[in-house]
């Protein structure tokens, strides 16, 4: 458990951590969260709770993140149990679990919803950056679900030079607009802002990405104001 002052912003989050993902994304900094969850500690979500509790004049928020949470059939009850102690809730996910994103906001279960977009959205792109085989029809309905709720939404692009091109990363801004356009609800006429976020080296999945270099960070700022401009600007 952390806390956040970047995972919402304006928000104050404490974040919750779930183990398992159902993806191998290539560049994941978390993997043993992945792979070896049993080596880390465990907290009772009670006891996290009664913690939290006592701070509530200080934390806004939690975040429920992983691995992927939807994989958990515990999560709305998860929800639930954060909601009635009074907290607002946000979900991170991989977008994988379309059908379960829709149940947990017709249930009105969250408050946020943060969705990393691997790749441009066709199949091959996709398990190239997810490493495994995902048809990119089901992200797609993920970016529907999300355009129809009115809840708030965060959509995130992690840029690993090796996988990803800036070619890529604006034809998958066209593509969240196009899809956002034929689905928004009036709520939510513009979609959101694509957040690109820098590729770590550090600690990836793929041992061979220690070798990369991540892009600049000014590179990347002109990458961000381009996609930014096509989301909500002229090249829209």
């Amino acid at each position: 458990m952390e806390t956040s002052f970047l995972d919402w912003p304006g928000k104050v989050c404490s974040t919750i951590f779930l183990p398992y993902c159902n993806l191998r994304c290539p560049y994941c900094y978390n993997h043993q969260l992945v792979l070896r969850p049993d080596e880390l500690e465990t907290l009772a979500l009670d006891d996290i709770l009664e913690q939290l509790i006592h701070q509530q004049d200080r934390i806004d928020a939690i975040c429920i993140t992983g691995g992927e949470p939807t994989m958990h059939r515990e999560l709305p009850e998860l929800l639930e149990k954060i909601r009635g102690a009074g907290f607002k809730t946000k979900l991170d996910t991989n977008g994988t679990q379309p059908e379960i994103l829709d149940y947990l906001l017709n249930k009105k279960l969250l408050d946020c919803v943060a969705m990393d977009v691997k790749a441009p959205l066709d199949d091959m792109s996709y398990e190239r950056c997810a490493g495994v085989h995902l048809p990119a029809s089901i992200i797609m309905e993920s970016i529907r679900v999300l355009a129809r709720s009115p809840v708030s939404t965060i959509l995130r692009c992690t840029v690993c030079p090796s996988l990803l091109e800036q070619d890529d990363i604006y034809r998958l801004a066209k593509e969240i607009g196009g899809l956002w356009s034929e689905e928004a609800s009036d709520h939510k006429a513009l979609p959101p802002f694509l957040t690109l976020q820098q590729f770590s080296p550090k600690d990836p999945m793929d041992p061979a990405l220690k070798e990369i270099k991540p892009l600049e960070d000014e590179f990347l700022e002109r990458m961000q104001e381009k996609v930014n401009d096509i989301l909500h600007g002229s090249g829209r």
